[in-house]
C-alpha cells in the first residue's frame, strides 16, 4: 500500500495545476456531487470527520479520476500549503476505499 501512495504522490506531483483543470473540466466533476456532500468528503480528507452512506455513494459516484484531480487541486491551493501532500493522498484513498466498501456491502435499510 505505502508503494502505491508514493507512486500516487510522485504521479500527482507531476501533473500541473491546468491538467488538473482539464480532467476536472472534461469529466463535468464540480457537478456531480452536492455541496453537503462535498464539505463532509472535505472534512474527512483535510480534516477529521467522516462521511454519511449517502455521501459515498456520490463521492462513488463522481468516479475516481474526479476524485483524484479535485483532492490534487485543492492541495495545489495556497491555503492548504501547510498540509502534507502524502498525507492528504493517503486520507483520499483511504475514504475512496472506504466509501466502495460501504457502497458495495449491502444495507439492511436498503
Amino acid at each position: 500500500m505505502s508503494a502505491l501512495v508514493v507512486l500516487f504522490v510522485t504521479c500527482g506531483a507531476a501533473m500541473a495545476t491546468k491538467e488538473n483543470d482539464q480532467i476536472i473540466k472534461d469529466n463535468n466533476c464540480e457537478t456531480k456531487m452536492g455541496l453537503p456532500c462535498v464539505l463532509e468528503a472535505f472534512t474527512s480528507i483535510f480534516e477529521t470527520g467522516t462521511i454519511s452512506s449517502k455521501c459515498c455513494g456520490e463521492l462513488v459516484g463522481l468516479g475516481k479520476v474526479c476524485h483524484s484531480a479535485l483532492v490534487k487541486r485543492t492541495l495545489e491551493n495556497p491555503l492548504f500549503k501547510d498540509l502534507s501532500p502524502a498525507r492528504i493522498i493517503a486520507k483520499s484513498i483511504q475514504t475512496w476505499n472506504n466509501c466502495l466498501a460501504l457502497i458495495d456491502s449491502p444495507s439492511p435499510s436498503a
